[in-house]
């Protein structure tokens, strides 16, 4: 069955190149976000390693937790570790799951039940399992991402995304489109127009339906 938003994610034991993890453990009290990649020691997903490595910053600025997994085993991420860090210019200090057994890929639906690794194979053969999970505290799917191997991810824009998700979680809000932090805010129809004032204060009312307020933050 797909990976829905609001589902909760799957739990699972795995080793990572750090040590044995239970991902719901893991997460903690953190939001959590799970990038997923093909294979270790290829191009464009050394790229995004490592531009996760140099936003480690901005991850703990937002209670977030960061976690690879790549379909090979741990020991090779070990490995791989060393040409991500000497790319990114930067310690990469997140755990990378040990996705052989393709176990995690299968949980998240990003591989049939029934896909197997053929010897000799290539990135082609786990190309779907190229998709970012962003994951809040109570263990929900709260977004899901997936790019194509010739693509690669902006995290500008996931961080952009977790900020917004941050920003309306569990409150009757929405950002709009090309939202950044600071920007105004979208009230819900959840609550009428003197409820939101109440609460956001005063209302730029473009439509009846749209309703903006000053972000909160």
């Amino acid at each position: 069955m797909a990976l829905r938003i609001n589902d909760i994610v799957p739990d699972f034991t795995a080793n990572t190149d750090q040590g044995e993890i239970s991902f719901h453990d893991w997460i903690g009290d953190s939001w959590a976000i799970l990038f997923s990649h093909p294979k270790d020691f290829t191009p464009v997903c050394t790229t995004e390693f490592g531009a996760v490595a140099q936003l480690a910053g901005e991850w703990a600025k937002r209670n977030t937790k960061v976690i690879g997994i790549s379909v090979d085993s741990a020991e090779e991420h070990k490995k791989w570790k060393g040409d991500i860090e000497s790319f990114a210019g930067t310690q990469a200090g997140f755990p990378i799951i040990d996705g052989a057994d393709l176990v995690v890929p299968k949980l998240f639906d990003m591989l049939p039940a029934d896909a197997y690794l053929p010897d000799g194979r290539t990135p082609a053969h786990s190309a779907t399992v190229r998709s970012v999970f962003i994951i809040s505290p109570d263990k929900k799917l709260q977004l899901s991402m997936t790019y194509p191997m010739s693509v690669g991810r902006n995290f500008a824009e996931v961080l952009r995304a977790l900020d917004g998700l941050q920003r309306t979680y569990q409150q009757p809000l929405a950002v709009p489109a090309n939202w950044e932090t600071g920007q105004d805010v979208i009230v819900a129809l959840s609550l009428d127009n003197d409820q939101a004032q109440a609460k956001y204060g005063d209302l730029d009312v473009k439509l009846p339906y749209l309703r903006f307020a000053k972000d909160p933050a």
